[in-house]
């Protein structure tokens, strides 16, 4: 399905999926020499398999040889429009089978090798009651929060100069900025729903410190999460002139018993006369409310001390 149109049927495609239950998490077997659950195969982005863990080493090795295109001031140049590659969608980024509106989908989680989120055993219990209430914030218009920004559905319009990435995403006026420059640092007391980001080259590489986030958003529709207290470290790495490597390592001790790393990837619309159009959102939308259960902006969780 087109992202564009997937952005606005969205609520409807989570009305399903609410309904259908954990069922379409529970089919997951994971790794480890059992056969996976029944999904769509994956296709072919510059070469490489989207499964993703093959896309992970498949892109690493392309780029290695690969002489990006560049901008002006000698960077590679991520500018234009891109859409998600690898990841088939936001429904759940572990390991899952296919049902309504899910093409199912093997684990984006590439360390651990198991595929797994290594959550502590509360957060474990957490993930869990986050899908039975269900109020994953997207939903609701607000932005994202990061990695998510990088393969949620829609379109992201890349803008670079020597100082700066901005990010302009077709859903809900969702933006992002990573600052290139040597600007103060916001502090630890402030948080926003995208966090801080700061980014410097490692030869043809973005990398990206992601710090200050709100700790309210998920992953994925399943529930996945952080606390406020994530560090997320992003890579970018052009393979292709339209396909961008992406992997993104979250560490946080207030959830995780150690740091795990996720892949993805963003392929380009090269069509000259594209144009990117708003799929229109507001926050505070209704259109998944419950009524037993009640309005809730953003559902968070307070760690155990």
């Amino acid at each position: 399905m087109n992202d564009r149109v997937s952005g606005w049927m969205m609520p409807m495609a989570l009305v399903v999926a609410l309904w259908l239950g954990l069922w379409v998490s529970a089919a997951g077997q994971g790794p480890g020499g059992q056969a996976p659950p029944p999904m769509a195969p994956y296709g072919q982005l510059a070469g490489c398999s989207e499964e993703p863990a093959k896309f992970h080493q498949c892109a690493i090795a392309k780029a290695k040889g690969f002489n990006p295109p560049r901008t002006p001031d000698g960077k590679p140049d991520f500018r234009g429009y891109w859409s998600r590659g690898v990841a088939r969608g936001t429904d759940d980024i572990e390991e899952h089978g296919q049902g309504l509106g899910d093409s199912g989908g093997y684990s984006q989680v590439v360390d651990p090798a198991d595929g797994k989120i290594p959550y502590q055993p509360w957060a474990a219990a957490a993930k869990r009651d986050h899908f039975a209430t269900f109020y994953d914030p997207p939903v609701f218009c607000f932005q994202p929060g990061v990695p998510r920004q990088v393969y949620t559905a829609g379109v992201n319009q890349i803008l670079q100069t020597p100082g700066s990435l901005m990010f302009l995403n077709d859903y809900a006026h969702s933006y992002r900025i990573i600052h290139l420059d040597d600007r103060p640092h916001i502090g630890p007391n402030i948080r926003l729903v995208m966090g801080y980001s700061r980014g410097r080259w490692e030869g043809n590489t973005l990398v990206v410190d992601v710090t200050n986030q709100i700790g309210k958003t998920w992953f994925d529709h399943m529930g996945n999460f952080f606390s406020d207290a994530v560090g997320v470290v992003e890579r970018w790495t052009l393979f292709d002139a339209n396909a961008i490597h992406y992997q993104a390592t979250m560490d946080d001790l207030n959830v995780y018993t150690r740091p795990w790393t996720i892949v993805s990837a963003l392929r380009r619309n090269a069509d000259p006369g594209y144009e990117i159009w708003e799929s229109a959102c507001h926050e505070g939308s209704f259109n998944l409310r419950r009524p037993e259960i009640g309005l809730k902006p953003f559902f968070g969780v307070t760690p155990p001390k």
